[in-house]
């Protein structure tokens, strides 16, 4: 009914944009609920019993530049065999593509990686973000993996299952992919940082998690709390509805896989008008990464916060607020609310899916905030210590 009120030339554009995003929607929903019935049931606790739907085969659009980029970089595109445990069967592959600048740097390059979101490829990522052009700029290299067709149909990143939010699965093979392309490129592993989109964001938080000292910053746009779904109905439950009484619990089951877990800074960007992933995620991933700052030993009296409006742009950029936690002069989680965003990557390319034009520039302020950190670079122990257990579970 409200569309049909919009009259002229800007009317005519909001509704293109209201029925773009209305089909994108429906998209993603499908990707993870393919029966009608289920999508929209309510969460219950007998839901683990109930026989889960089939996966349906979407209609992908093909790679979009998978040879070039549009930045003078190299753009490069190989692939990584994957075990049995990890894939599911023998024989599989996982693709990627690595961006190197032409900017010359008198230092070892840091390294971004970036996973895409459901129904989306790597290189319909990187053109969606613009990474590339900004790593040209700034001097840093960006790595894409792929997930296969074979794990998910949609390619989503399977951030809803336990095995995954333990560490195993695809996250070994694309931590695999990481420390393989680091050491043959000479990247600077003090310096490597994850982000993502939707399940990418999802993915990214739990290889950060499980791999803290591998990791020395995590972004995360439009993403989902973590470790409170471990079925696809789950999953729709927690995009629609968060999981407060889950928050402190999975991080602190997280963070005891680790000995001597460190401080994990993060930026967490979210659009109002989110259906997909709904803002209240946020505002619960927020909570899960203050508790987990204060696990590596800030405390909680200590932990300063700074808050920022920012009005729309003349330019076109949203309207958004920020929230800056600081221990000291280190910030330590940046949470921003971008007004009159949906489900799409802030400041992208919008002729790509899941991106919408208008600023903040989410990959420029992602890098802002991933350069002001730097990872001590040593061997990575999991183990699940009983005594840290009781620790972190005391505070």
């Amino acid at each position: 009914m409200l569309i049909k009120k919009f009259t002229g030339f800007w009317g005519q554009g909001v509704e293109r944009i209201i029925k773009t995003q209305q089909r994108q929607n429906k998209k993603l929903v499908k990707l993870l609920l393919p029966n009608p019935a289920a999508r929209f049931a309510r969460f219950t606790p007998t839901i683990k019993s109930r026989s889960l739907p089939l996966l349906v085969r979407p209609k992908l659009k093909p790679p979009s530049r998978d040879d070039v980029s549009p930045a003078p970089g190299k753009w490069l595109k190989s692939s990584s065999s994957t075990t049995v445990l990890e894939s599911g069967r023998s024989g599989a592959r996982m693709n990627y593509w690595l961006y190197i600048p032409d900017k010359l740097v008198t230092s070892p390059m840091p390294l971004v990686v970036m996973l895409h979101g459901c129904a989306q490829t790597a290189t319909q990522f990187a053109q969606s973000t613009r990474m590339n052009q900004l790593a040209e700029k700034k001097g840093f290299a960006v790595l894409y993996p792929q997930q296969t067709a074979a794990h998910n149909a949609g390619r989503c990143w399977r951030w809803y299952k336990k095995s995954t939010q333990d560490g195993g699965a695809e996250v070994k093979s694309v931590v695999a992919i990481i420390n393989s392309v680091a050491e043959k490129y000479t990247f600077d592993k003090s310096r490597i940082y994850i982000a993502g989109i939707s399940a990418g964001a999802a993915m990214a938080n739990i290889i950060a998690l499980n791999h803290p000292h591998l990791i020395a910053a995590v972004g995360m746009h439009s993403g989902s709390v973590f470790g409170a779904a471990q079925t696809p109905m789950e999953a729709y439950s927690v995009m629609q509805h968060g999981a407060v009484d889950v928050l402190r619990s999975t991080v602190h089951d997280a963070a005891a896989r680790i000995v001597h877990f460190p401080e994990m800074p993060a930026i967490l960007l979210h659009g109002q008008q989110d259906s997909i992933v709904r803002p209240v995620n946020l505002a619960h991933l927020a909570e899960q990464f203050r508790e987990l700052n204060y696990l590596a030993g800030h405390a909680r009296e200590t932990m300063l916060v700074t808050i920022a409006d920012k009005p729309a742009s003349p330019r076109g950029g949203n309207a958004y607020k920020s929230y800056e936690y600081y221990s000291g002069k280190k910030m330590l989680l940046k949470v921003c609310e971008i007004s009159e965003l949906g489900h799409a990557w802030s400041g992208g390319d919008a002729s790509t899916n899941f991106s919408n034009a208008k600023g903040p520039d989410a990959s420029r302020m992602m890098w802002d905030f991933f350069s002001k950190h730097r990872r001590t670079t040593g061997i990575e122990v999991v183990s699940p210590v009983a005594t840290y257990t009781s620790a972190v579970g005391n505070r």
